[in-house]
């Protein structure tokens, strides 16, 4: 038996693979370090009571806060509970403010506001009573469950998208698309279960909470597999660095919303991660107020990924033969 000729390697499949790779990873080191070398607050959503606590509020602490003014401490606690601001802050003596906050918000967010209230404070010789009003679970502490979480959901996801799609020589495409959006609801509902009935960590309504995870997984895998079909191996790069890399990392769940750089700040709530990250919290701990615009984001990435498969689909299928016109059959 003759010994199998050599393969011939082609250069540019290695290279391209390889550079592929070193981007992912430095673009992962960077953003994930870079974001969290001196996070700043901006604009952060804090309820001041009165005029002249308000005041001293906008010039003392600048940009860092967005200050929206009432007349009572329960009107401010009430926005806080719904999830409109981070804190809520009100004179309770000539010597003292009490400060309510949302724990629920983050640590990097609640520590953020705490700290700028403790300054103003010191500048004006006022000592400061703290209440969390919306505080993490105790099976939470980092308030870090939602994002491990939603990082399982998508990577699991994007590895079911990329396995699929290596597998199209054996798998029809529609089989393959049932068999992603069918994990998405097996996924979501398993995710569901662990971390919320069984460990306690994530505090959303079970269906609520498996619904916001199922729409992850659909959209992360559905987002995959049209960048994979239509750009090849890139595709696939490129959707870990918007899915996992980026969007995990921009989400809000690591580092608070308000204390992310600007760039960051714009695609936050617009990535599948940020999108399930706003839904899982506003479910678990702000009785969903603002959870509806989250759910839309996801759905919108999961039907435009699904919609651009078929599109390539259509695009790349070969043209249906053309009959012989009946004249020429009966004329034989």
């Amino acid at each position: 038996m003759s010994p199998a000729p050599p393969v011939a390697t082609l250069h540019k499949v290695w290279i391209q693979v390889f550079v592929t790779g070193l981007i992912i990873g430095a673009a992962f080191i960077a953003v994930y370090v870079g974001l969290q070398r001196d996070p700043e607050p901006r604009h952060l959503p804090l309820v001041v009571v009165g005029g002249q606590l308000a005041g001293a509020a906008r010039s003392g602490l600048g940009d860092a806060v967005e200050v929206t003014e009432v007349a009572r401490l329960d009107e401010g606690a009430e926005l806080v509970r719904n999830g409109d601001a981070i804190a809520v802050v009100g004179a309770t003596s000539s010597t003292s403010l009490l400060l309510e906050y949302a724990g629920a918000s983050g640590i990097s967010e609640s520590a953020a506001v705490r700290q700028l209230v403790a300054g103003l404070a010191g500048q004006a010789g006022l000592t400061v009573e703290e209440t969390d009003i919306v505080p993490l679970t105790r099976y939470d502490a980092r308030g870090l469950a939602t994002f491990y979480v939603v990082f399982g959901v998508t990577l699991a996801s994007f590895v079911l998208a990329q396995g699929l799609t290596g597998a199209a020589a054996a798998v029809r495409l529609r089989h393959r698309l049932y068999a992603m959006g069918g994990f998405a609801v097996v996924i979501g509902v398993v995710a569901a279960t662990i971390a919320g009935p069984i460990y306690g960590s994530l505090t959303a309504p079970f269906p609520l909470l498996a619904l916001s995870l199922t729409l992850l997984s659909a959209a992360s895998a559905f987002a995959t597999k049209a960048m994979g079909v239509w750009l090849g191996p890139a595709g696939f790069g490129l959707a870990v660095l918007v899915l996992t890399t980026i969007g995990n990392a921009t989400s809000g769940a690591t580092l608070g919303y308000d204390v992310l750089p600007t760039w960051a700040q714009a695609l936050s709530a617009k990535l599948p991660p940020g999108a399930a990250v706003r839904a899982v919290n506003d479910f678990g701990y702000y009785d969903g107020s603002h959870a509806g615009l989250p759910l839309v984001v996801l759905a919108v990435w999961a039907l435009a990924g699904f919609g651009l498969v078929l599109l390539r689909q259509r695009v790349t299928a070969p043209p249906a033969p053309v009959a012989p016109p009946v004249e020429a059959l009966t004329s034989r």
